[in-house]
């Protein structure tokens, strides 16, 4: 691997910082709102989820043979 002094190195990183799109206000908004929708319906899938199963172990565990 090539050696880069800290100057070039600097340089460089400010080069490859000016090539990143930084998503606007808007996009960081909406990204932001779609990530607590969608954890609060996988929250609530994971809920029933177990829900039922707890039904059903309680039905299994309660039945007399």
């Amino acid at each position: 691997m090539a050696r880069v002094n800290p100057a070039q190195f600097i340089q460089q990183v400010r080069a490859e910082t000016a090539k990143v799109v930084w998503p606007t206000r808007r996009e960081t908004l909406l990204t932001t709102v779609m990530v607590f929708v969608m954890a609060a319906v996988a929250a609530i899938f994971f809920f029933f989820v177990d829900w039922l199963l707890g039904l059903g172990v309680d039905v299994i565990l309660t039945s007399r043979f």
